[in-house]
């Protein structure tokens, strides 16, 4: 891949995400002869939520306001748990062995992993702000009861 030219592109997340989808490639290559209609929408759902997660990863580091960047990040972690339920879908539905997709729910494990410190990391600076202007609104308007006389 050549030098990354947007910042989404330069997050590790991202990269993995991509692996990801690489990966789960060449699955879908394997189970094309298998699929039935009983796999089709889990396969499809698969497909979905791999790219939704990738997609939700890129649009919330675009984001300048860190609550949003926040949100984007967690619906990525959700479509991400989301892959991971679908694999074991195909497992529960014999499509696969448990050890074909080993590879696959260790990248989402990861995946998961720095998603999560994304949205912990915009989700508690916007949320610190709020305590703290929120404590002071609060301890402000106590004050100035007080202060004013008005005691009751």
């Amino acid at each position: 891949m050549s030098a990354p030219l947007f910042d989404h592109e330069k997050l590790d997340v991202y990269q993995l995400e991509l692996e990801f989808i690489s990966w789960l490639t060449d699955l879908f290559d394997e189970l094309r002869e298998k699929k039935t209609a009983r796999l089709t929408e889990v396969l499809d759902q698969l497909d979905r939520a791999s790219l939704s997660q990738l997609l939700n990863t890129a649009e919330g580091n675009g984001k300048r306001v860190s609550q949003l960047r926040a949100r984007f990040f967690d619906d990525a972690r959700g479509s991400t748990t989301e892959c991971a339920a679908c694999l074991d879908a195909l497992v529960a539905k014999r499509a696969c062995g448990s050890k074909r997709i080993e590879q696959g729910k260790a990248m989402l494990v990861r995946i998961v992993s720095m998603l999560t410190k994304l949205v912990d990391r915009f989700d508690d600076a916007s949320g610190v702000a709020r305590a703290q202007g929120s404590r002071t609104s609060s301890s402000r308007r106590t004050r100035t009861k007080w202060e004013g006389g008005d005691h009751g």
